[in-house]
């Protein structure tokens, strides 16, 4: 048995024959139209040859970027950048702070500061596996006399509530420490112009982190004649998350409605609330006690008030009034009033937010507030 390779047009086979064959005479027509014909498969196995390297070089390309975007850790707003998940530590059974530092080197330092100078600003984190992110406000650094604690040079600190049915939040606190999180930012949230003196924010749970970063904005600027202050209401669904907060302005408080969208939680009218561990010699939660340093450094700047679902203490019109009338009008300092927290609670406070043309927007004041005719504040929901 004998075998020949026989080539054609963009491809090779191989046959077998029995035997030998004797050849036939091939006319000039013929032999002319195979010549012709034996000329083109040069040309195709080129434009083969040319796809081939074209695959390749852009196979090359793209493990090349994807090499360079896994060692790319300098934060932007356009693509996300690799941090590193250094620590996770509980603040409650539900929320933890995450520590964060860029996975290769990078001078973040500079993106960092601009964004602190301008006002309250988040950071997208992904969620690889479904492609899909949500922002998170970083805390501000320890550095600056709020805690004691060696800072990680380019670090950053979040508060994350886990969320069971919050994509993002429950990949986050599945993560190992050392593992790989991708971000993207500084966006901008709520700009506090230089001009404004009198903050009262108002944070429903982990909405307290952009209250934080409102202090360090504000506090850290040149103080003018007048000293900026800032008075926050913060509520929680449970003590733990505020553990040991005691509140600045408030004495015992009735009962009041809540924000919680499945109605109000008193079971009888002769129940009586529990006993709040603030007052009690257990230790401080870690906001608890940032927010304490925050007070010892800015005295008379800072106040707090803490109220608790499980408690039965509601932020009312009264706690805002108070302090909003406690304010001395000024034709140069701006006041704001600005609300954070989850869905429901900014809605039952300042209304909700509307989207429109693929972005979300403030839409009208609602709520509380505005029952409450506050027409010389700035009203800013995030």
């Amino acid at each position: 048995m004998q075998s020949f390779t026989v080539r054609s047009p963009g491809h090779c086979l191989r046959r077998q024959c029995r035997g030998l064959k004797v050849p036939r005479r091939v006319s000039p027509v013929q032999a002319r139209h195979n010549s012709s014909t034996s000329s083109s498969p040069p040309k195709k196995r080129t434009w083969l040859r040319l796809t081939v390297v074209t695959l390749g070089a852009a196979g090359l390309g793209a493990y090349f970027r994807t090499h360079q975007d896994a060692q790319n850790s300098q934060l932007n707003p356009v693509t996300f950048a690799h941090y590193r998940l250094v620590s996770r530590d509980p603040v409650s059974s539900t929320n933890s702070i995450f520590t964060l530092e860029p996975y290769s080197p990078a001078n973040n330092q500079e993106t960092y500061e601009q964004a602190w100078r301008t006002g309250v600003w988040s950071v997208m984190f992904k969620q690889p596996q479904l492609q899909i992110g949500r922002d998170y406000t970083p805390l501000p650094p320890l550095g600056e006399g709020l805690e004691e604690g060696h800072e990680i040079p380019d670090s950053l600190r979040f508060l994350i509530r886990r969320d069971p049915h919050g994509e993002v939040s429950r990949y986050l606190h599945s993560l190992q420490v050392g593992a790989n999180i991708e971000i993207r930012g500084p966006q901008v949230e709520c700009e506090i112009s230089p001009d404004v003196n009198n903050v009262l924010f108002i944070a429903g749970g982990t909405g307290i982190a952009p209250a934080l970063q409102a202090i360090h904005v504000l506090l850290r600027r040149p103080v003018g004649k007048e000293k900026p202050k800032i008075h926050i209401l913060w509520a929680n669904r449970k003590r733990e998350d505020c553990l040991g907060g005691k509140s600045d302005t408030l004495a015992d408080q009735p009962r009041k409605l809540t924000w919680w969208p499945f109605g109000n939680r008193d079971k009888a009218d002769s129940a009586t609330a529990p006993e709040s561990s603030s007052s009690s010699s257990v230790g401080q939660g870690a906001i608890v006690r940032e927010l304490q340093n925050l007070k010892a450094q800015y005295p008379g700047q800072v106040t707090v008030d803490y109220f608790v679902d499980e408690e039965s203490s509601f932020i009312s019109p009264k706690e805002i009034t108070t302090f909003t009338q406690s304010v001395q009008p000024s034709a140069a300092a701006k006041k704001m009033i600005i609300v954070s927290g989850p869905e429901g609670f900014i809605n039952y406070m300042a209304g909700s937010k509307v989207w429109a043309h693929g972005y979300q927007l403030q839409g009208s004041v609602g709520g509380i507030i505005q029952q409450l005719n506050l027409e010389d504040w700035t009203i800013w929901k995030l």
